[in-house]
């Protein structure tokens, strides 16, 4: 009994039929269900039956079981040079059959072999920053991730693709867009779902960044699924992005306007059928873009990875106690997500000019989805920057907290900064749009 085998396993009145994959362990078999689905059986009492030998090619493996098989990835000097930078999440995570749970194990050259369609679109380099799920990034792991970038840039890559758990990829992609002034493209992307799963977006998304990662706009963009279909990702510019659903393969939107352009995934997948040179196929994949952006080779690349860590975001709810604020009092720098055009119960802004008074930074941004804040309505407001308080703009709460720790280690006027569009964060209009 080998991986690739199509076996019958009968354990505890349940029976489970698939192809044999490679296990992480030896007390258990995993299974793949006709569905698409993998299962974890613990091998202990379980009653297994060899249905049919050499079924299924594994990945990693060959059918006798042998360890060791990796994708060919040849260079080609007709191509461009693609960084492929993995920090974990989604897009490179496996089932831990210990716990039945998604866990991230995979390094970026198991991703190209994982997405045997990357070939031919790009010379890759592969680099691991981090292996975690992103509910686990800090600060630091943004400082390594933006100095691997620039040394990647350095080195001649001609864009760089960011593999990164979704949960927190509008932080990540935020902050690079801070600490880099780059050159070419760097692309965050990730997938919703595991790649165990038949609904899985991680190929799609992976092919669409590599794409994107190619094309001329010079920014931090955040390439995902732009509707449930498996048809169009969306390329939203890095500091105007938000996840807004837990599990939509189409979750992620740019929040105020439209995305900044698209990658026309069906496109691509048509041409590649009716084309028998897979890598001219591959070329024809249709970027468009609907707005301004800043064009590939527009500046020289820089890195300013330093970050002010002690910087807080707290959301306003009603009833809250002033007290509550004496969490963040010595801190550098505080964000609130204030009420419609930036209020907060006129309590609470007494103990917010203390703690200004002290040396903290507050920035107000709004709870709402859409618009700005502006303090200059209502007598609330007028109070608020009576007391010290700064406007934010319309830059999204979690953008505006980056932001404020990467403009109090290198901006002159933390103020003036924070009212200015350093990266597409502030938009010069506030405008309903469809």
């Amino acid at each position: 009994m080998n991986p690739g085998d199509r076996i019958r396993v009968d354990r505890a009145d349940r029976t489970y039929e698939g192809v044999l994959l490679p296990s992480s362990t030896d007390d258990h078999l995993v299974v793949k269900l006709e569905g698409g689905y993998n299962v974890g059986v613990d091998r202990e009492g379980a009653d297994v039956e060899v249905l049919a030998e050499d079924v299924y090619e594994i990945d990693g493996a060959d059918a006798a079981g042998d360890e060791g098989a990796a994708s060919e990835i040849e260079f080609d000097d007709d191509l461009p040079t693609i960084s492929l930078i993995s920090t974990g999440g989604t897009i490179a995570s496996t089932v831990d059959y210990r716990t039945g749970a998604v866990t991230a194990q995979f390094d970026a050259e198991d991703v190209l072999r994982a997405v045997p369609d990357l070939a031919g679109r790009a010379n890759y380099r592969g680099r691991v920053v981090a292996n975690i799920l992103s509910e686990n990034m800090e600060p630091p792991i943004w400082r390594d991730l933006a100095q691997a970038v620039y040394e990647e840039i350095e080195a001649g890559a001609d864009g760089v693709v960011v593999m990164h758990g979704t949960d927190t990829m509008q932080y990540s992609a935020s902050t690079l867009a801070f600490m880099l002034e780059t050159p070419v493209p760097i692309v965050f992307t990730g997938s919703q779902r595991s790649a165990d799963r038949p609904s899985s977006d991680n190929v799609m998304n992976a092919v669409s960044a590599v794409e994107a990662a190619k094309s001329d706009c010079a920014e931090v963009l955040v390439c995902m699924h732009a509707t449930e279909s498996d048809d169009v990702c969306a390329l939203h510019r890095g500091t105007r992005v938000r996840k807004n659903h837990t599990s939509r393969r189409d979750a992620f939107e740019t929040v105020g306007a439209e995305p900044l352009g698209t990658v026309d995934y069906e496109t691509s997948e048509a041409d590649a059928a009716s084309d028998s040179q897979a890598a001219s196929s591959r070329e024809t994949v249709a970027i468009e873009f609907r707005r301004d952006y800043r064009q590939r080779g527009e500046t020289d690349l820089v890195v300013e990875p330093e970050l002010e860590d002690d910087v807080e975001l707290l959301k306003f709810t009603p009833g809250m106690d002033p007290q509550f604020l004496d969490v963040v009092e010595g801190a550098a720098g505080l964000v609130i997500e204030g009420t419609g055009l930036g209020h907060v119960h006129t309590d609470l802004i007494p103990r917010i000019e203390e703690l200004i008074e002290d040396g903290t930074t507050v920035v107000m941004t709004s709870q709402c989805l859409e618009g700005r804040v502006c303090d200059r309505v209502y007598d609330t407001g007028r109070d608020l920057l009576e007391a010290g308080v700064v406007e934010a703009g319309d830059t999204l709460p979690g953008t505006a907290k980056v932001k404020l720790m990467w403009a109090l280690e290198h901006a002159d006027d933390v103020e003036e900064a924070m009212s200015t569009s350093l990266a597409g964060e502030i938009q010069e209009r506030s405008v309903p749009w469809e």
